[in-house]
């Protein structure tokens, strides 16, 4: 099937193909042989929601990237596969991109568990892997993988604190916390180091349980929420885990006095009932001050159409989409910075160089080729995130809201 967007779509067995060509306007466009750069996303299964983010905004990357100059002057193509959120498939298409396909570069899928998944077939094939979820950067430990987005070294340290600094400034600090966690493995990671700073903080940790990744059902867990009615509701949320524990605590007369989500799908949960103010991490917001970056207005102005266009809930881009488009930046820059298609050039050129971003400038010169945390914290207000924590990064009017 081809549309005027040059994207064809070819359906075999549960896995989607999508190659994705195009060419800009009013500029000679890229021209030869495509560029052909193969990855996965879970656009199917538990991690769908999040993961269909991912996929507009790396369209659009590729078209932006092609309205410039391509690679090396070559237009680029995106061969897409859906890992239906599943490590073993995950590993069974980078091992096919590779090996079948033969794409010239690959790129990283969405979420930690596909990531270390697609990241052993990777080091194997020494390739470069750039990925923008891995929310365990000590285990990415291939010297040709690097982290688009700055969760920095030690999240499970550094986004605790954040969050917990960002409740101590409030009138009335919460004294106790929930901690729930899916057993998906950068949510367990992320739970554990929450409950190890609230304790060092001296706040009753009142729960903490960890449940079985996609679980659908939360009646018995969100008994053991009320029961507990901790100041604050932790979760190590992923896709739509948010939306269903927050239903099954109204369905027992409960609302969680401050509730913090940490991968939800976030068109969901924003335009929830059960969403207001909601706290969950980001890195970018489309408003004051990162608009001011270069491609964020044209990037959330496009992202706004194509998401509205693909009836996703919420329209806004969020820190999901920008962690995709970063990614594309960064291979872009390696490729063009570079003059080559070489994985090991690449990877020497990006240690040395570093990338200029969305998200400001990445280094690669920290543990397992992090930089520096810059993490934030976001809160749902009349059903848009918005930044709030840092105070400095938040819109000009825009306060953190708590009881």
């Amino acid at each position: 099937m081809r549309t005027k967007s040059s994207r064809r779509f070819v359906l075999g067995g549960l896995a989607g193909v999508t190659s994705l060509a195009l060419s800009g306007v009013g500029r000679a466009a890229p021209s030869g042989t495509p560029v052909r750069v193969g990855s996965t996303l879970s656009l199917t299964g538990p991690l769908g929601q999040t993961a269909l983010v991912h996929k507009i905004a790396g369209e659009i990357a590729v078209e932006m990237i092609n309205k410039r100059n391509g690679f090396l002057g070559r237009p680029v193509e995106w061969v897409l596969l859906d890992d239906q959120s599943k490590p073993e498939v995950t590993r069974s298409l980078y091992e096919n991109l590779i090996t079948v396909d033969k794409v010239d570069l690959i790129q990283g899928p969405y979420a930690t568990a596909p990531i270390l998944a697609g990241m052993g077939v990777a080091q194997r094939y020494q390739k470069v892997y750039i990925q923008s979820s891995m929310g365990i950067p000590k285990n990415l430990t291939y010297d040709m993988a690097f982290p688009a987005t700055p969760f920095g070294p030690e999240p499970n340290k550094s986004y605790p604190k954040v969050l917990l600094d960002a409740m101590a400034s409030t009138k009335t600090p919460p004294k106790s916390i929930s901690v729930l966690t899916s057993k998906f493995p950068s949510a367990q990671f992320m739970a554990e180091g929450t409950r190890d700073e609230a304790k060092a903080r001296g706040l009753n940790v009142a729960l903490y349980l960890e449940y079985e990744f996609g679980t659908r059902d939360f009646g018995a867990i969100a008994a053991r929420v009320k029961d507990a009615n901790a100041d604050m509701l932790w979760l190590g949320a992923l896709g739509l885990d948010s939306n269903l524990l927050l239903e099954a605590l109204r369905k027992l007369d409960y609302v969680p006095k401050r509730h913090f989500h940490l991968y939800p799908a976030p068109g969901p949960l924003a335009v929830s009932p059960d969403g207001d103010l909601a706290l969950s991490s980001t890195f970018l917001e489309p408003a004051p001050p990162f608009t001011d970056r270069k491609d964020v207005p044209e990037l959330a102005a496009t992202y706004k159409e194509r998401a509205t266009k693909a009836n996703v809930p919420y329209t806004d881009l969020d820190a999901q989409g920008a962690g995709m488009y970063t990614q594309w930046q960064i291979l872009e820059q390696a490729v063009n910075g570079a003059k080559s298609l070489d994985d090991k050039v690449l990877a020497a050129w990006l240690k040395k160089n570093g990338a200029d971003t969305i998200y400001g400038k990445i280094d690669f010169n920290g543990p397992n080729n992090h930089g520096p945390a810059a993490q934030m914290v976001k809160q749902v207000q009349n059903k848009k995130w918005v930044v709030v924590w840092p105070a400095n990064f938040a819109p000009p009017g825009v306060k953190l809201i708590a009881p």
